[in-house]
């Protein structure tokens, strides 16, 4: 494995060089594939993904863009998100990612707090969160919007800017080449806001430098080739889909982008790509549906159990690199044949492996795919770190941690377990905000606020988070991700889970249901009739959770077991306040919203029922 600081020393300097660079070394292969109107994929090459870029770097460039000032982008995941990305860092800008689901305060707080002076709408409706907020009219000079007609002036399309940067190209050839070179490695290159439990999101500063080491020290990993194929979906207002663009031109692998989660499974058995990258609420999806699928009698739902017992039977030889015992190999192989293959293809048929991350991944769910022949690894990271701190190789994988840290990045535990990180990956700071940033950063050393441990090889384990660990009344510590993260993979009716107990006797949980998975179960039970809220509270469906739950605690310390639960009416959102924009839960807000419930399941002991 090559020495990341040589490679460093010879590598472009900003991400503006490095998309050139990218573009002359491989200049005719494929560099993304993309859905047209019709859902046909369109493919381009690097050569044409750097003639438009160029294109609209030098629109942004006549629209007055200076050095570091930042370009807005609100959309979904899609091919023009990527192409204005790169856009704004080749004219010398920097790229705030906003959520398309932010609404109110939130927008108008982070387009103000980050001095965008230009802003990538997706549509009318984000254009009217930016309209709703007069405030800011000053401040945002022009709007480019991807889908709608523009007036030319302050509001442009998508073909207007392009048009505009073939103009300025035609009078100034080397109007884009200048800005590449102004740019710096410690220069601003994106700025993504966190949506914490509390207050308003802040500001991450992420460098051209740091993205430049991110892409080439995961290709020093050698787990991604050239000709590998990336199913993209991801948001890329998100660190973890912003942190694939970046390996992508560093590594120079073909991207199929498309956003959308419904069409991820349509999209995988068109594409058949090598490696798809996901949070593990997708994986938990997909094998839920899988399950739920699946025949429970007769023989059909006979040979997918013996299919399954066999993979969890082959799990320890094929994590450990031994050959299968001649009749385990053999039964593998049926096995393989009757129900994997299936599974596989489904999945594309053509997958290296899926890389988990941006939460915790449940080794249950981690378990059932490499039962059946499909490899989950899991990496860690934190929009401060610029996504990827650890990654498990997947010629080597250790199930239960997020792996080694990648080359160039140091670990540290600190003395109360909290995990510190340290490397060219970690953030400038908080915008506007120095004295948070000297609260995170001592020494260099990021802390993180996971807590975690290290193994002998340098393996990261993180157990949950410093200021989420719960402390029974009777002095047991629980990890509420740990309880949340088993009821998720053993309930497949269940969307999201929030663990309580904090100072109780016991631990409870408040759920939602998946309204997709409910729809099936409700069919089934001859409730297809009822809505959503009337099927969560009915008895029937209780009488089906307590048997999955019955499931879950069997996997739990005695002092974790969820002893009360509560199947809530309606799913946390957005819009409630109960999760993030990028759907994380918030605990402190869901518990203090359903404060009355959570006390009912408190009003009598179960040992007195």
């Amino acid at each position: 494995m090559a020495d990341i600081d040589t490679i460093l020393e010879a590598a472009p300097p900003t991400v503006g060089a490095l998309f050139r660079w990218r573009v002359g070394r491989t200049p005719t292969k494929e560099a993304f594939r993309y859905p047209d109107a019709d859902d046909n994929w369109v493919s381009i090459d690097w050569a044409e993904t750097g003639r438009r870029v160029d294109q609209l770097a030098a629109g942004l460039l006549a629209l007055g863009l200076e050095l570091e000032q930042r370009v807005a982008i609100v959309s979904s995941t899609r091919i023009e998100w990527i192409l204005a990305d790169f856009a704004i860092n080749a004219a010398g800008g920097a790229t705030t990612t906003i959520y398309p689901n932010t609404q109110g305060k939130d927008f108008a707080h982070i387009i103000s707090d980050s001095g965008s002076v230009l802003l990538v709408a997706e549509n009318a409706e984000q254009l009217a969160k930016l309209d709703a907020a007069p405030e800011l009219a000053e401040q945002v000079r022009h709007v480019i919007l991807l889908d709608g007609s523009g007036d030319g002036e302050r509001v442009l399309s998508w073909q207007q800017l392009l048009n505009l940067g073939k103009e300025r190209l035609g009078t100034d050839p080397e109007i884009v080449e200048r800005a590449i070179a102004a740019a710096t490695p410690d220069g601003l290159a994106t700025l993504i806001y966190t949506s914490g439990t509390t207050g308003l999101p802040k500001g991450v500063e992420l460098t051209h430098h740091g993205w430049v080491y991110i892409g080439l020290a995961v290709d020093t990993l050698e787990i991604i080739n050239e000709d590998s194929v990336q199913y993209l979906w991801l948001p890329l207002s998100h660190v973890f889909g912003k942190c694939l663009l970046a390996c992508q031109v560093a590594i120079g692998f073909a991207s199929a982008v498309d956003g959308r989660i419904d069409r991820i499974v349509p999209g995988l058995g068109e594409v058949h790509p090598d490696f798809m990258c996901g949070a593990p609420r997708i994986f938990e999806k997909v094998r839920s549906a899988v399950m739920l699928a699946a025949p429970r009698g007769g023989i059909k739902g006979r040979i997918a159990r013996w299919a399954f017992a066999v993979g969890r039977a082959s799990r320890e030889y094929r994590l450990a690199g031994k050959p299968l015992p001649v009749a385990m190999g053999a039964a593998y192989s049926v096995a393989d044949r009757l129900v994997f293959s299936k599974l596989k293809e489904r999945m594309g048929g053509n997958i290296d492996f899926f890389i988990s991350g941006s939460a915790k991944l449940s080794a249950q769910v981690q378990a059932w795919y490499y039962s059946a022949g499909l490899l989950v690894v899991e990496g860690y990271g934190l929009t401060e770190t610029s996504a990827v701190t650890c990654v498990n190789l997947p010629i080597a994988p250790r199930f239960g941690t997020v792996g080694p840290a990648l080359p160039g990045t140091e670990l540290r535990i600190a003395a109360d377990g909290e995990v510190l990180v340290k490397g060219p990956g970690v953030m400038r700071g908080y915008h506007n905000d120095p004295e948070r940033t000297a609260e995170v950063i001592v020494d260099g050393w990021f802390h993180t606020g996971d807590i975690g441990k290290l193994d002998a090889d340098g393996y990261l384990t993180i157990t949950d988070r410093k200021k989420d660990l719960m402390k029974t009344s009777g002095g047991k510590y629980v990890a509420p991700t740990k309880v949340e993260g088993v009821i998720s993979a053993t309930i497949p009716y269940v969307s999201q889970v929030v663990a309580v107990g904090d100072g109780r006797k016991y631990i409870s949980a408040l759920l939602t249901m998946d309204r997709d998975n409910l729809a099936k179960w409700a069919t089934r039970h001859g409730m297809a009739d009822k809505d959503y809220g009337d099927l969560t509270q009915s008895p029937e469906l209780r009488k089906t959770i307590d048997r999955f739950m019955t499931s879950a605690n069997a996997k739990l310390e005695r002092w974790e077991t969820v002893k009360k639960y509560a199947i809530l009416p309606s799913e946390f959102s957005v819009d409630d306040g109960g999760v993030t924009p990028n759907m994380k839960i918030r605990r402190r807000v869901v518990a203090e919203r359903y404060a009355d419930i959570v006390e009912s399941l408190y009003e009598t002991d179960p040992e007195d029922e």
